[in-house]
């Protein structure tokens, strides 16, 4: 017999926490392992096309409807000279790539990605290496890649085959500049007045630019929250954004406590929010700073198998972590964060999106499969879209080793007024009852069950294959809607969306 607890919401139109921007969905490539090589790029596989660029992940990816991309790093930039990935393939230098220690023959680049992005529907979020670089790089690469034509920079974009500026409008100013593990690490005064004199060029190259100002590598990061506190008193007028960063990962095999390292990542959230509106104070400033969540997933599994991996190798198989169903569920936990939270996360990626930390994999020469964690980013970037709305909840709740008070109804709930649609998207982190939420729905009056997607499994280290697709979505629920309530059955252990929408009128 399944044991049951119970949770109660209440959801109301008028209860707003803000639009949220499409781009809170967005994701990550880096020259990193076989993301590109042999993930995104790979010519000689029977689905390339006439780019060399594999169309069996090009579907998966619109799939997903990724509307922004962060390329080229990632731990990669500090070191990496755009100018290398552009021209003709066969004279492009093949270099030492140190943050990984692979091979970078660059034969995919600034222009190719763009071009990439367009067959996907997505925007660029490109970055400029402000470790070993600075100023004169970066403003001509703006030139280059947005300027359309008569100057040096972007003569030579044309004179390589694109005639049209690429119109890339969100970049990056450098990578994790506080990492000891960074090539030209900063202090944080050296990173702001680099960044700030950067962000300056930058604009008058091209004023329409939004800007990311690096935060913290992390929120367990000594400095943290100085770091953004002393970069913010150079870089605030100037950008329009200001980064986080996090990964989690269960190496203690405490699902419990896993399960609630999203409280982490809200109070993180909330950390850096608070540390921006004392700038914002301080400097007597009218803007109101931004959060680019660009670099968040699950990071643990293939930490050990990426010691053994031989130096100088050409697109070797690193963070190629095999997820796991739990993994899902934390996946569905962290974009549930972001989601309510959109009144001040703009942007987010997910890192990364093919082969490392990805969502997708492949087989160098073969197939392609859909990781657990793809299943709650696929319903979440499509269903997502509208108004996030703040949710009463009343939930039972546990103690974990590192967490108290954890509510075991996880939930964020989107309104799309447009399409007349209501979606909720609910983690139950029970695993052993199933959550029974009763929710007051009255203000959504004629509106009607479509569909509830329930991803679960009674294997927590359930993996999927390429021949084996173990953890997937159905729609087998109990759920139903009587008297302006709704009634939902969340399973022990799982990830759901509850989708509903108005009745039209026979």
């Amino acid at each position: 017999m399944t044991n049951t607890n119970k949770a109660k919401m209440i959801i109301d139109k008028s209860f707003k926490i803000a639009e949220i921007d499409r781009r809170i969905y967005g994701s990550f490539i880096e020259q990193l392992g076989r993301a590109v090589y042999g993930g995104i790029y790979e010519p000689s596989h029977a689905t390339a096309d006439e780019d060399g660029f594999r169309q069996d992940v090009i579907e998966l990816v619109k799939e997903l409807q990724v509307p922004i991309i962060r390329y080229p790093g990632g731990n990669m930039l500090s070191a990496y000279n755009w100018e290398d990935g552009i021209g003709p393939k066969e004279s492009r230098p093949r270099r030492l790539e140190l943050a990984w220690r692979s091979l970078e023959t660059n034969e995919v680049g600034t222009d190719e990605f763009a071009a990439w992005a367009k067959k996907v529907n997505a925007e660029v979020m490109m970055a400029v290496n402000l470790g070993t670089r600075g100023i004169d790089a970066a403003r001509n690469l703006v030139e280059y890649c947005n300027h359309p034509g008569g100057t040096y920079w972007s003569d030579l974009r044309k004179e390589h085959g694109y005639g049209d500026p690429h119109g890339i409008k969100v970049w990056c100013l450098g990578n994790e500049m506080d990492g000891p593990w960074q090539i030209g690490m900063k202090t944080a005064y050296e990173y702001g007045r680099l960044a700030a004199e950067t962000a300056k060029a930058m604009k008058l190259a091209d004023p329409s630019l939004e800007l990311v100002s690096c935060g913290s590598s992390g929120s367990g990061m000594a400095t943290f929250p100085q770091w953004e506190a002393e970069t913010l008193e150079h870089t605030y007028e100037y950008a329009d954004y200001i980064s986080l960063h996090q990964y989690y990962g269960n190496r203690d095999n405490d699902t419990a406590n896993y399960l609630a390292s999203t409280l982490d990542m809200d109070n993180f959230i909330k950390t850096v929010t608070a540390t921006c509106d004392y700038m914002k104070a301080k400097k007597r400033s009218k803007k109101t700073m931004n959060l680019s969540f660009d670099e968040w997933n699950v990071w643990f599994h293939s930490n050990d198998q990426d010691k053994k991996v031989d130096p100088w190798s050409f697109a070797p198989a690193l963070l190629e972590d095999i997820y796991t169903f739990e993994d899902a569920l934390l996946v569905g936990s962290m974009l549930n964060t972001l989601l309510k939270h959109s009144d001040r996360v703009k942007m987010a990626c997910m890192a990364q999106l093919v082969n490392v930390i990805a969502p997708i994999m492949t087989e160098t020469g073969g197939g392609i499969w859909k990781q657990p964690i793809f299943y709650p980013y696929y319903y979440t970037s499509v269903y997502g879209r509208g108004t996030a709305l703040h949710s009463i909840v009343d939930s039972p709740k546990y103690d974990s080793k590192d967490f108290t008070d954890v509510p075991y109804l996880d939930q964020a709930v989107v309104f799309n007024e447009e399409n007349e649609e209501l979606v909720i998207f609910a983690v139950n982190r029970h695993l052993e009852n199933q959550l029974l939420t009763e929710v007051d729905i009255r203000s959504f009056e004629d509106y009607q069950l479509v569909e509830h997607v329930i991803l679960e499994n009674d294997d927590l280290k359930a993996q999927n294959s390429i021949n084996d697709q173990k953890v997937k979505p159905h729609t087998r629920s109990k759920s139903f809607i009587e008297n302006g309530n709704l009634t939902a059955v969340l399973p022990k252990a799982s990830w759901n969306m509850v989708r509903l929408k108005k009745r039209k009128e026979s």
